[in-house]
């Protein structure tokens, strides 16, 4: 199981947190990983950056998440931690 905790903190907010939480719903969705990984709101993870929202996968603090570089983001570090289990 992969977890996923998004930043709602209201740094994070500001910075689009409630559209990256779609962005992940949607892309858990269209993967078929409901069973795979756990979508889970946090408050400030304390790596608060400068643009983005901060994203912790599992262990892994993520910095700077953004609309435009979700699609990396996702397939770098959620659909490579699935398939590596």
């Amino acid at each position: 199981m992969v977890i996923v905790q998004v930043c709602v903190g209201s740094s994070c907010h500001l910075k689009g947190s409630p559209e990256i939480v779609e962005l992940l719903q949607k892309a858990v969705e269209e993967h078929h990983l409901a069973d795979e990984v756990t979508l889970a709101g946090s408050f400030c993870i304390g790596k608060c950056n400068r643009v983005g929202v901060t994203i912790q996968v599992n262990d892994d603090i993520h910095v700077g998440v953004t609309k435009e570089n979700f699609k990396e983001f996702f397939n770098d570090n959620i659909l490579s931690a699935v398939e590596g289990k």
